[in-house]
């Protein structure tokens, strides 16, 4: 059994490219010791990319999800000649996707922290783009009003220029802290007994294992656009940076 693949993206969500093992090629995926593919969750896709073997032609990466034993395995575009177990590879992130999607992630923190804190909203489900993305709430009070009284406070926290940064608690600790949460269904995964929390300074904290840009200033001005109802008090915002 192959062991646990070291998440890159969990200790540096800015790491864009690396060097890293083949472990086990078969069926058009590979697996490495260690990735900074992002592999999927909360909302937020997984990467795309390249990885290369041994100084071989670049191969597109076109997906990448996690496997059983916490193994990352990264579906490949071509088949690679030969057997690359225990080559060196370089793996690359399209990383104008990769910015894309971390700051729609990000953007979502300050519009669900902002939705429960003065709504009383709770995430009912997320999905996350490039160009736009969408976010449902479980809510009881909802009107064009409230719609931009969101946009309008989230906009402030993104113009105060909110440092990020990501830190660990125990699973102990983390029991503790019910503010952490921001969905009553999903819980965050646990790994190695700690979850990881994703902090703007000054404004929030909530467990999170997605990528994220280094200040609230990097992602301009929020607009939601369009809103759906989804049933009796779940709603639907769609959101885009401008």
């Amino acid at each position: 059994m192959l062991p646990p693949t070291r998440r890159l993206y969990w200790e540096d969500d800015h790491c864009i490219s690396t060097e890293a093992t083949v472990l086990e090629y078969a069926q058009g995926r590979i697996a490495f010791n260690q990735t900074c593919f992002y592999a999927g969750g909360g909302g937020q896709p997984s990467d795309t990319g390249s990885i290369s073997i041994a100084g071989s032609e670049p191969i597109p990466v076109t997906s990448v999800e996690v496997g059983e034993g916490d193994v990352i395995w990264h579906h490949l575009a071509a088949p690679i000649q030969g057997n690359p177990v225990g080559q060196l590879a370089t793996l690359h992130l399209d990383q104008q996707r990769r910015t894309a999607l971390a700051k729609y992630h990000t953007v979502l923190h300050v519009v669900n922290t902002i939705a429960l804190r003065d709504y009383d909203a709770w995430i009912t489900g997320a999905q996350i783009g490039v160009d736009y993305s969408r976010i449902d709430f479980k809510i009881e009070r909802f009107s064009p009003e409230i719609v931009k009284e969101i946009e309008a406070k989230v906009n402030a926290v993104l113009s105060a220029g909110h440092t990020l940064r990501a830190f660990y608690l125990s699973e102990a600790e983390f029991a503790t802290r019910s503010d952490l949460l921001r969905t009553l269904e999903v819980k965050p995964p646990v790994k190695d007994g700690r979850v990881r929390v994703v902090a703007i300074e000054g404004f929030d904290e909530q467990a999170c294992g997605g990528t994220h840009v280094h200040n609230t200033a990097d992602l301009g001005r929020l607009e939601i656009y369009k809103t759906e109802n989804k049933g009796k008090i779940n709603k639907r915002l769609y959101v885009r940076l401008v």
